[in-house]
């Protein structure tokens, strides 16, 4: 009997170090990382959960690892991480990070593609972002996705905003997400269109929204905007607009229209060519396609720049030929 007792009296107290073990241990897991700034942690191929505690436990980012490695014994789902890059955060616990590993909730990197460059610009900046990765193939794969559009060419049919990605994401993905942004928004536009527009295409409703961005910064004068060109399109006019001779120079373009450039022939200069060039010039907002596909009624053939942004319109050539001279040649 004394030795059952004993017994009894062994397992209580092994019971009772047992759950102080655990209290121990979970507390331990409870604790705050090591941290005074949000940190950027990638997770490898290959890496295993207790190996990637051992290694934060040495950089000292967790203090303890003994009672993560138990909570993995305990939830087996834990140890099921997943590659990638996470934030790992000063308020978050040690257990909190391992839930995150585990979750597969990768940092979103982010890259804002601004409305009115063109496709070069664009490339530009997408090819300076580190998390943004270029394959061998990426432009043959450009090439394929442009086969099918108008023109072949891909300017002005990627969305301007800004896009949340993993780390390493394909170029050509996020080229792909922006296109068929585009595609969709400008698929709405075209369906809720005006009557009576001069554009044979959403293509060319778009390209019009290109020429608008370029134009004004200033947004409730993009549907004044694009209200003259279309009376000018309706009338046969010539567009007769400075952002499309720039584009049509390109790279050579040193900053200054000159009166050559007026008058050098290219398939944009719109000083030349009747209509619309035949490829949009930039990447338009959302504002300037609506503007395209819904201009103000208006009887101005012509605007001027003030030199402030904005635009003095006028019906006339004589008053815009006035308006020349006020806020231009004085300049």
């Amino acid at each position: 009997m004394k030795i059952v007792k004993w017994l009894f009296i062994f397992g209580i107290i092994l019971g009772f170090v047992f759950v102080a073990a655990l209290f121990h241990f979970d507390k331990k897991v409870h604790q705050p990382l090591n941290l005074t700034e949000a940190t950027l942690y990638q997770v490898k191929a290959g890496q295993s959960a207790k190996g990637i505690l051992n290694r934060l436990k040495e950089q000292g980012i967790i203090k303890d690892n003994i009672g993560l490695k138990i909570r993995l014994k305990l939830v087996p789902e834990l140890a099921n991480i997943k590659v990638g890059t996470y934030e790992l955060l000063p308020s978050m616990s040690a257990l909190d990070l391992l839930e995150l590993l585990s979750s597969g909730k990768e940092f979103q990197f982010s890259i804002s593609l601004i409305e009115g460059l063109n496709w070069r610009e664009w490339l530009v900046a997408i090819k300076s972002h580190p998390q943004i990765k270029f394959n061998d193939n990426f432009y043959q794969q450009l090439e394929t996705l442009t086969a099918e559009l108008p023109e072949q060419s891909i300017e002005g049919y990627l969305l301007p905003d800004t896009y949340h990605f993993v780390a390493q994401t394909a170029a050509i993905d996020l080229v792909k997400r922006a296109h068929l942004s585009m595609q969709q928004y400008l698929n709405m536009a075209w369906q809720d269109r005006a009557q009576g527009l001069p554009y044979d295409s959403a293509y060319e409703g778009l390209t019009m929204a290109s020429i608008i961005e370029k134009e004004t910064g200033v947004a409730d004068e993009r549907p004044r905007i694009s209200g003259v060109f279309v009376n000018r399109l309706n009338l046969n006019m010539r567009l007769q607009t400075d952002p499309t001779v720039i584009y049509g120079i390109g790279e050579s373009f040193d900053g200054d229209i000159r009166r050559k450039d007026l008058k050098t022939p290219t398939p944009y200069n719109t000083y030349v060519i009747k209509g619309l060039p035949p490829t949009p010039i930039a990447m338009p907002s959302k504002l300037a396609i609506d503007a395209a596909f819904n201009p103000m009624i208006t009887d101005e053939l012509y605007f001027v720049s003030k030199g402030d942004g904005s635009h003095k319109f006028s019906t006339t050539l004589q008053e815009h030929n006035l308006a020349v001279r006020q806020y231009q040649l004085k300049r």
